[in-house]
């Protein structure tokens, strides 16, 4: 069986999705289009200047280089993305008098900080991006006005820590990606108030550890991403607040301890990658809430890329392996490193044949 990249991928479309039911990236191409479009009613865009695409519904502004950014955006500006620039600072008043936005997209700069006052002109924002800068923290009281806000991407910028007290204002969040960035702890209570979090994006960083309340807050958490990082151990009760999650992706860190109850209450889980870990064997009772015979998981599983000991302490996940073998991953390169006459076995042929 064989991945499906929409599923695999950090950035999928489903979790791309913007609340108002078109993606960024469909937000993209909508401005592409319009572009053809008015290269083929031979109207040529002035380069210096950012686009600006007029609906029913607002003004859609696109900001790249070589244009120059203006001193003030349209009043019925409700998509802004300002891309690729070389900034490091913009203006505490940069979004005054556009209080009807509600996507912005700051990608691909080199913003090393942001005002405390910078959202306070925009109280219907949804989305913010601010994918690939260089912040390393963020104001207090940022999102102070900001309660509408349901996606923040602060993907692969520069923070080694986070605090409680940055992300206070996010009532309506439902998608938080901290993704590569270089955390190695997150404080205690941290999403206690996330209460409508539907996915949350930890991948690719240093953590080692995970508070135990981690995912106390959240109540509908449907996608969970903490591949990429440096995890050992993955205790009882983490996981165990989230009936509703779908995707749970553990994949390239140092796991070599599971909980035989770490998956326990796992409801509706359609998709595992426990792939590239340090997995030897797991307890009984680990897979009972998961897959067959209770029910399908769908989207498959991967627990290949880890050293397997094949004796009797895998007698269990045998048992759940041939029961689940059709949304197995990756089994030919799901192999026992031992002991010595099982060396090099399919793991999947050494539970059919046991």
């Amino acid at each position: 069986m064989e991945k499906r990249e929409t599923i695999m991928s950090s950035w999928s479309p489903e979790r791309n999705q913007s609340p108002g039911g078109l993606s960024s990236h469909l937000s993209r191409t909508l401005f592409l289009l319009l572009l053809s479009v008015a290269s083929a009613q031979d109207v040529t865009p002035n380069r210096d200047t950012c686009l600006v695409f007029q609906s029913s519904n607002g003004s859609s502004v696109s900001c790249h280089p070589p244009a120059k950014l203006p001193h003030r955006f349209p009043a019925d500006t409700v998509y802004l993305a300002v891309e690729f620039f070389n900034l490091t600072q913009l203006r505490a008043d940069t979004l005054q008098g556009t209080s009807n936005l509600q996507e912005l997209h700051l990608s691909t700069n080199q913003l090393e900080s942001l005002s405390p006052k910078f959202l306070l002109p925009v109280p219907l924002l949804k989305v913010l991006d601010l994918t690939r800068n260089a912040l390393t923290q963020l104001p207090p009281g940022l999102f102070r006005v900001s309660a509408a806000l349901h996606t923040l991407v602060l993907r692969e910028n520069r923070l080694e820590i986070l605090e409680r007290s940055w992300l206070q204002g996010l009532k309506a969040l439902g998608h938080l990606d901290l993704s590569g960035n270089h955390l190695q702890t997150l404080p205690p209570g941290l999403l206690a108030n996330f209460t409508s979090l539907r996915i949350l994006d930890l991948s690719n960083n240093q953590l080692k550890t995970l508070p135990s309340d981690l995912l106390r807050g959240p109540l509908q958490l449907e996608r969970l991403h903490l591949e990429g990082n440096r995890l050992r151990v993955l205790g009882e009760g983490l996981l165990a607040p989230q009936p509703d999650l779908r995707y749970l992706f553990l994949n390239d860190n140092r796991l070599a301890t599971v909980a035989a109850g770490a998956f326990r209450g796992l409801q509706q889980l359609d998709m595992l990658d426990l792939s590239n870990n340090l997995l030897t064997s797991v307890p009984k009772g680990l897979w009972t809430s998961l897959g067959q015979p209770t029910r399908d998981m769908k989207d498959g599983f991967d627990i290949s890329g880890n050293p397997w000991i094949c004796d009797r302490n895998l007698d269990d996940l045998y048992g759940w392996l041939v029961a689940n073998k059709d949304k197995m991953f990756f089994q030919n390169a799901t192999r026992c490193a031992g002991p010595e006459a099982s060396k090099g076995q399919t793991l999947l042929e050494a539970a059919e044949s046991h």
